[in-house]
This record gives structure tokens, sequence and C-alpha cells, in this order.
């Protein structure tokens, strides 16, 4: 079990609720090499998102798409999530 599956939970929760499960998982599946650029995005804008987004939600997005393994694993989940 990957160690932030409890935060890929929420995530895949807001997601459902948005209706954007599939949609996340297909951009991921298509950004392929363009998620480690997506990382550093979440870098810099950090202190911008500090106040709306939990510091470990942070870390842990970016940790997920600066590790492909990590980003299968994710999308994996989420197609899971999305089939239940």
């Amino acid at each position: 079990m990957h160690g932030d599956q409890h935060i890929w939970r929420v995530w895949a929760r807001i997601l459902h609720r948005w209706g954007m499960i599939d949609m996340a998982a297909s951009f991921l599946e298509a950004a392929g090499p363009l998620n480690l650029l997506g990382a550093q995005v979440v870098y810099f804008t950090q202190p911008l998102l500090i106040n709306a987004v939990p510091d470990d939600h942070l870390i842990a997005l970016t940790r997920m798409l600066e590790d492909t393994d990590c980003t299968q694993d994710f999308i994996a989940y989420l197609r899971e999530a999305n089939s239940t």
C-alpha cells in the first residue's frame, strides 16, 4: 500500500463528487513526462497554495507527479475507485 493512499482517497472523493475521475486519470496518463513539470509548478506555487491546500496534500501531489510508478499507481487507484 502506498504511503499517501489516505490522501488519494480524499482526492478521489473530491474528483468523484465533481464527476472528474476519468478525466483526471486520462490527463495524468496523457501528460506522461510533463507530470514532472507539473510537480515543479506545484513547488513554485506552494507559497500561494499553502492557505488553500494542506501542506501534506501538496507534498503528496509533487511526490506523485515526480515518480512515474507512483503516478501509475494513482491512475490505477482512480480507475478502481471509479468502478466501485
